[in-house]
């Protein structure tokens, strides 16, 4: 099997769909899929799933398919699925609000266990089973979470992001607009979605899709 570190960065964003999708088919009692299938299911082309695939070695037979029951098992390690990784919420306004709410109940070995925020009328309240704790408990509250979400006005999240990193935090999904510098061992996902809605309004008006057209790899 190829090293995690040798899969291209495409490739990995892709797998927690595979999964998804594989994991439903399993509750559905399915034995086998076609990359055909999974193309038509997940919206990416059959040629990038095998070469997809062709990553980790022989996970299916010509003429037979995939079967799902050892699909399932390889992402399950591959991603780590029997771990569980507590995430921590920085922001308790609308947006942190539903992220609460969902909790990643689709995807099981990702929870947030806990919410910070300096609303008066949101610190000691519980979302979804989750505690909102103030801002200021932070370090003492915080403990071994390596994951926090920033969900927080753009002003704050350099010296927000600043003291996560202190505290031992390894890893910041940023839905802020502002770009967080870190250091190098530290990996931030920037999603800002006015951003994203932008770029899906202009792709939609130069960049037509046609049916048989390959996802472009970043």
């Amino acid at each position: 099997m190829m090293e995690q570190n040798k899969i291209p960065q495409a490739t990995a964003k892709r797998l927690p769909l595979y999964y998804r999708f594989i994991n439903n088919l399993n509750h559905q009692g399915k034995k086998r899929v076609s990359s055909k299938e999974l193309s038509d299911a997940v919206k990416v082309d059959s040629a990038t799933i095998r070469r997809d695939f062709s990553y980790f070695g022989a996970l299916g037979k010509k003429g037979y398919g995939y079967n799902v029951e050892y699909l399932l098992e390889f992402f399950r390690k591959t991603l780590d699925q029997d771990e569980t990784t507590d995430v921590a919420l920085i922001g308790v306004g609308n947006l942190g609000t539903a992220f609460l709410h969902y909790n990643f109940m689709k995807n099981n070995n990702i929870a947030i266990k806990m919410a910070f925020d300096s609303d008066p009328k949101k610190v000691g309240t519980t979302i979804s089973d989750v505690p909102v704790y103030h801002i200021e408990e932070l370090d003492d509250k915080l403990g071994d979470i390596q994951v926090a979400i920033l969900t927080i006005p753009a002003s704050e999240a350099q010296s927000m992001a600043d003291h996560l990193i202190e505290q031992g935090v390894e890893g910041i999904l940023n839905f802020t607009p502002a770009r967080i510098t870190v250091p190098p061992n530290i990996r931030v996902h920037h999603i800002d979605l006015a951003v994203e809605l932008q770029a899906l309004v202009y792709f939609l008006k130069h960049y037509p899709l046609t049916t048989d057209e390959e996802e472009e790899e970043e």
